[in-house]
């Protein structure tokens, strides 16, 4: 294949996707001769929503040696150890779980936890809820900070909270200063070369804007890549019901969190983010079975603000993914390639993956399509394998209160074949850390997130059905672990002050 003498990309929209594309393509090519450009239409007011990440994100600040006290502030970012879901079952004692984020100290708890619940699975009298054996979920209960001091060298993953608007403003500024050229405009034509390529875009303005490459963050419109390249769309709604949403903010008080809360409504669940400023909430359900007023009066009774006048933002989801995220000269990312429901805060993960992955595998290719499927195949992996972590939540959850509830959890039958092969291993007491590997979605998410789920869940023998452990099996001493993660919890911060700190350092 011959090589293409790529040199100008332009990346179609804003918003935190486009511009976290346009600051990994400039680090990556403005150096080699490349011109990055980003055509945004003129920005809209609206409410920002608080939004959640997971772990990347930090990876991605810390590549671009972006410090958190100069983009936190900016941001009303807080930290995040991980999601609290509540009542998402309904079996005595697991009516709430915290999925954890990782820590250098899960060295000590995790094969605890591990072999009491394989143990469990075999029959084994013990303790087994995930809350008890991680230090990040001590730190998000108490609303502490996760950065330890230096004298305690026991690193805590961790992701952020912030305003998703402030965000994609912030990276802004940052990707301009590296050079990406930034312009307004709305596209109101598409051209194409005869071989199918893109060749230009026609603005509101007049203007005609060619490139070599084209970068579609068009949201759920999906200008570039599905209407003008026509990619075909792959509905989850098969098993993934959700499809709106509704969010408002709330005040916060003097303590943070360092959590998002995930509580199972009637029709769905409801998210409630801490920033430093407020909370964000909001009601992600299933059009299917609840109206936008009735999932608007639901959610106000939930948060107790029924009679108060607090503007809302009503929003429709496109749940799904693209067949091919790159084709032609063209590589969709953000809204425009797919969406998952938030449940686990993986819409940047997403996105991270998506351009980092495409930015290997086009430097590899030597800016040609040479290994254009390949990286499609992979980042259909990264979604379906989300896909179904996301679906697991519902078909493991035992409420059968509203047909919404019913509807999720009949079929087990509409899950993929990894998925019914790992659950059919963790009934059988299987090695879950062994299939998980065998399976390769470790990559996707790993173990200690299988065991938590499904343990968490309660999906467990029952109290009629255990027996009492063998000195084998019993052989950890969870008084002695309990007592280890309290003396290394004093070690954190309460988590409002830690954040405070930020903002006193910028004065000075």
């Amino acid at each position: 294949m011959p090589r293409i003498p790529m040199k100008k990309i332009v990346i179609v929209g804003g918003g935190t996707a486009g511009w976290m594309s346009a600051l990994v393509m400039a680090r990556e090519w403005i150096k080699k001769g490349f011109t990055i450009n980003l055509l945004e239409s003129p920005e809209v007011g609206i409410i920002g929503v608080g939004e959640g990440s997971t772990p990347a994100l930090k990876m991605f600040f810390d590549a671009l040696g972006i410090k958190e006290a100069e983009w936190m502030p900016e941001c009303n970012a807080t930290y995040k150890c991980g999601i609290r879901f509540e009542h998402w079952s309904t079996r005595p004692g697991h009516e709430r779980y915290f999925h954890p984020f990782s820590a250098a100290l899960d060295r000590q708890s995790l094969p605890i936890f591990m072999h009491n619940v394989q143990a469990r699975l075999r029959g084994a009298d013990l303790y087994t809820h995930p809350d008890r054996f991680f230090i990040s979920s001590r730190i998000a209960k108490q609303c502490l900070a996760p950065i330890a001091p230096e004298s305690f060298p026991f690193d805590v993953h961790y992701g952020y909270h912030f305003d998703a608007v402030l965000l994609g403003k912030f990276l802004r500024k940052k990707a301009i200063a590296m050079g990406v050229d930034h312009c307004y405009g709305h596209v109101i034509e598409v051209r194409q070369h005869e071989s199918g390529d893109l060749a230009s875009l026609v603005t509101d303005k007049g203007d005609v804007i060619d490139a070599d490459f084209f970068v579609d963050c068009t949201g759920f419109i999906g200008l570039l890549l599905q209407k003008t390249l026509k990619t075909p769309f792959i509905s989850y709604s098969n098993n993934l019901f959700n499809d709106a949403a509704v969010a408002l903010p709330t005040d916060i008080g003097e303590k943070i969190p360092a959590e998002t809360v995930s509580t199972a409504l009637k029709h769905g669940w409801a998210w409630k983010i801490p920033l430093t400023n407020r909370y964000g909430n909001g009601y992600v359900y299933s059009s299917a079975f609840c109206s936008k007023d009735d999932a608007e009066h639901e959610l106000r009774e939930h948060l107790g603000i029924l009679d108060a006048d607090i503007p809302v933002r009503h929003l429709k989801m496109k749940i799904g993914r693209v067949q091919e995220h790159w084709v032609n000269n063209c590589l969709a990312v953000g809204l425009s390639q797919g969406f998952i429901e938030p449940l686990e805060a993986t819409a940047l993960f997403l996105v991270q993956q998506t351009v980092a992955i495409f930015a290997e595998y086009f430097t590899r290719g030597e800016f040609t399509n040479r290994h254009r499927d390949d990286f499609n195949q992979r980042i259909n992996g990264h979604f379906d394998g989300v896909r179904d972590y996301i679906v697991t939540h519902y078909k493991t959850s035992s409420r059968t209160d509203t047909e919404y509830w019913r509807a999720n959890t009949a079929d087990q039958q509409d899950i993929s074949p990894e998925m019914k092969e790992l659950y059919s291993a963790w009934m059988q007491g299987k090695d879950l850390a062994a299939e998980v590997n065998r399976l390769k979605i470790a990559s996707y998410y790993p173990a200690p997130s299988w065991y938590c789920i499904l343990s968490g869940m309660g999906i467990l023998p029952n109290a009629q059905q255990v027996r009492k452990p063998t000195a084998e099996e019993a052989c950890f001493d969870m008084n002695a672990l309990d007592e280890f993660l309290r003396r290394c919890t004093l070690n954190f911060s309460d988590h409002r002050q830690v954040l405070e700190k930020f903002g006193a350092a910028i004065e000075k």
